[in-house]
């Protein structure tokens, strides 16, 4: 049985959805169909997370092993917070390094790109408006892949999928994605590192 641990904030825990279809989740029944079986996964993820509080959290955890996948998910609450992208390109980093620390193979790690919350109702609402939220989270995912080029770790571009004024892409709170669209993720992630 593989291992699996997912870093992030509510788009890894899975805001607003059943823990069956959150994104790792689905990922993991992908494996399965193809007779990888993998443990459920640990998320250490949390609705809200920064950058800084995610690297908090994951040194109270205190996790000693090693894992056969680790992903990483993080920097839009950065972003809605208009934090300076100095301070996410250290942490974000940081978390990379952390999350090749607790892999058993640095092949093994993977960045998901963050998706756009210009293109639901609550964006739509936001004084920043949808282009320029959009052009933050296009500098905030840049940034990310360039630091993962460094690394050689891979980025997975799921941006373009969360870019849809399709309803049922949106869960109920009409802001996090709903199940449908963690599926359309779990299906490009895993076309990415199966």
């Amino acid at each position: 049985m593989k291992s699996f641990l997912a870093l992030g904030d509510s788009y890894t825990i899975g805001e607003m959805v059943e823990s069956s279809q959150r994104w790792p989740n689905q990922l993991v029944k992908l494996f399965e169909a193809d007779g990888v079986k993998f443990h459920i996964p640990i998320p250490i993820a949390h609705t809200g997370f920064t950058t800084d509080e995610l690297l908090k959290s994951i040194h109270q955890f205190n996790i000693n092993n090693k894992f056969d996948l680790v992903s990483l998910l993080i920097g839009v609450n950065n972003q809605y917070r208009n934090y300076s992208m100095g301070i996410y390109e250290k942490e974000f980093d940081e978390l990379l390094q952390y999350s090749i620390s607790k892999a058993n193979d640095k092949s093994n790690v993977f960045v998901v790109s963050i998706p756009d919350w210009g293109f639901t109702p609550f964006g739509d609402n936001d004084k920043r408006g949808q282009e320029q939220i959009g052009k933050e989270i296009d500098l905030y995912n840049a940034t990310a892949k360039e630091i993962c080029k460094k690394n050689e770790v891979k980025f997975i571009d799921i941006t373009a999928i969360s870019r849809n004024h399709d309803s049922t892409l949106l869960a109920s709170d009409l802001l996090h994605p709903s199940g449908k669209q963690y599926g359309l993720w779990a299906e490009k992630i895993y076309a990415a590192i199966k």
